[in-house]
């Protein structure tokens, strides 16, 4: 499997990267907060049994990031604790570690156009705009479905991209993940059995937290790309710098990813460095207008007529039909905008 290369300074600049508090804090909400919601703290009133779920869901939405920084292998400098952290935290994501990671990479080499595969069908122009318009609601409502089915895609399609190493290695995640929820179940089908638990008494309630935690990771995913045409990594994206408290509070506690368009030009640069990295590349360039975004609800709603009128990106929502391959896919490149030759210019079919 491919692994993230890092220069002495980027390595450096991890190591002194804090990331603890949100360790500290959000695993601990989400799980103190759902023994709190499942045991009925504060009544059974549907206004606090809702309170419960969209805090608990928001608190797994925050623990979920952590997927995201593992596949970037930006969780820290210790390559072997982003790869088996993710891969802990997809298989409880039912979303094993590397095909994340393969469909992700894709995302950043070919954001927005047909090849990236995390942005289907909106990116695909095969797609028709009722069937976009369908999925798109299946993909915020059925998060918990949608999300293994979109990153699954690059491993069971017929015109997956995957080398022969990588499909093993997806292949032994798929068992261990099965093998992971199988015995899970015989676990609790046992302990039933023998009346220690008592599955009757179980409220699906209870289950509800997950799936909003996936609504919450959708629409973070359409706030950030959906309507957009462009294919460069800023102008092709929204990005949020906070300019009040409860915005910057929730960028930190996402990892930063907020600040996307940065996210996307400098791959391998730490979280706490990307509003940094954005002004210094505005400086460069003064001629250069970005979506910019003072707070989350501001990008929420510039994207709300996308989401309503057109779901998609890229050639969907008047992109060019023409777009660059990039090189060193199995690698996120710290600078994307490199030179290309005629022969890596596509004419998409």
């Amino acid at each position: 499997m491919s692994h993230t290369e890092f220069t002495p300074e980027e390595l450096q600049a991890l190591k002194k990267m804090k990331k603890w508090p949100r360790f500290l804090l959000f695993p601990g909400l989400a799980t103190s907060g759902y023994a709190c919601f499942v045991y009925g703290l504060g009544g059974d009133s549907l206004a606090v049994r809702t309170a419960w779920i969209l805090f608990v869901g928001y608190c797994c939405f925050c623990v979920g990031g952590v997927l995201h920084e593992t596949v970037h292998q930006t969780l820290g400098a210790r390559r072997w604790a982003n790869l088996w952290g993710g891969r802990l935290v997809g298989t409880l994501l039912f979303i094993p570690y590397s095909v994340y990671r393969e469909t992700h990479i894709r995302h950043h080499a070919y954001m927005n156009t047909p090849e990236d595969w995390e942005l289907w069908p909106y990116a695909c122009p095969q797609a028709s705009l009722w069937f976009r318009r369908a999925f798109v609601w299946f993909d915020i409502f059925g998060a918990a479905l949608s999300a293994p089915i979109i990153y699954g895609r690059i491993y069971f399609s017929q015109n997956s991209p995957l080398s022969r190493q990588a499909r093993t290695t997806i292949t032994r995640e798929y068992v261990a993940l099965a093998a992971f929820w199988g015995v899970a179940a015989m676990i609790v089908i046992g302990l039933a059995m023998m009346n220690v638990v008592q599955l009757h008494g179980f409220d699906p309630v209870w289950l509800l937290p997950l799936p909003i935690a996936g609504a919450f990771n959708t629409l973070r995913k359409f706030t950030e790309h959906l309507g957009m045409a462009s294919y460069d990594p800023l102008l092709g994206t929204r990005t949020v710098i906070g300019s009040n408290w409860i915005t910057r509070w929730c960028s930190y506690f996402n990892f930063e990813l907020f600040v996307h368009g940065p996210h996307h030009r400098f791959p391998r640069a730490p979280h706490n460095q990307l509003s940094a990295r954005l002004d210094e590349y505005l400086q460069q360039r003064p001629g250069i207008v970005v979506p910019l975004f003072s707070t989350y609800l501001a990008a929420l709603f510039d994207m709300l007529p996308c989401l309503l009128r057109n779901p998609g990106v890229g050639v969907n929502v008047g992109g060019e039909v023409q777009y660059r391959h990039k090189r060193g896919v199995e690698n996120f490149a710290s600078e994307v905008e490199v030179p290309m030759t005629d022969g890596e210019l596509r004419q998409v079919a």
